[in-house]
């Protein structure tokens, strides 16, 4: 797994992704460029991270919806859960690629969930406000200038906190579709760390609501 990358590749990753053009729901101005490849990069294959078998305690939160941030330590380390590299239904379709980044697809290459992790300097975060500053990362993800359209067309939605089964962590997440294509993309900045993470699933003839849920299920964001 790759640990939390020193230098935010986001904004970098909007710049050089080969992109595709896709409509937002919710706003009918808002058109945003999905990152579809992350930099190429030589690190190793993805691999499992521990399972907690407990639910968080001492200085970490219960949950962690977007208020419930600010209470994490500044010495928190977060970062994803890894659930699909022993998955039958999924493979590898880039490996981990030592600067946050990895993807994988589903087995019928139907669709693929791309993911990422690190620090966020390159975001315009707001001090505490965790909710306004993963709208600000979706921003930067899509090549935005800054927030103003990205956020009354993006809902809160939730990954898993340290094990699958629960809607313990909040997000901000964006729905698209351009023909045959829909995309789903969510991401949660942890203004308390200074970090951020988020994963786009991608489909062409899948359902991306069910497989976005497994993967959320499947992938918990880990805080130790």
């Amino acid at each position: 797994m790759t640990r939390i990358s020193p230098v935010s590749p986001l904004a970098r990753l909007a710049a050089v992704s080969v992109v595709a053009l896709a409509m937002l729901p919710l706003s009918g101005c808002l058109y945003a460029q999905i990152p579809v490849n992350v930099p190429d990069g030589d690190g190793p294959d993805p691999s499992p991270t521990a399972e907690p078998t407990d639910e968080p305690s001492g200085d970490l939160p219960a949950a962690l919806s977007f208020d419930e941030g600010a209470d994490l330590p500044s010495t928190a380390y977060i970062q994803w859960g890894d659930g699909l590299i022993a998955d039958d239904g999924w493979k590898v379709v880039k490996p981990d690629d030592g600067e946050g980044g990895w993807t994988y697809g589903t087995v019928d290459d139907t669709c693929t969930a791309q993911f990422w992790q690190g620090l966020i300097p390159d975001v315009p975060t707001v001090p505490g406000d965790d909710a306004a500053s993963s709208d600000a990362m979706l921003a930067v993800i899509l090549g935005e200038d800054d927030a103003t359209e990205i956020t009354p067309a993006a809902t809160t939605g939730a990954f898993s906190y340290q094990i699958g089964g629960n809607a313990d962590v909040e997000n901000r997440q964006l729905d698209g579709v351009a023909g045959e294509r829909k995309w789903s993309i969510a991401a949660r900045a942890f203004t308390a760390t200074g970090v951020g993470l988020y994963v786009i699933v991608d489909c062409t003839g899948g359902d991306v609501a069910a497989t976005l849920a497994e993967v959320v299920d499947k992938n918990a964001v880990v805080v130790e």
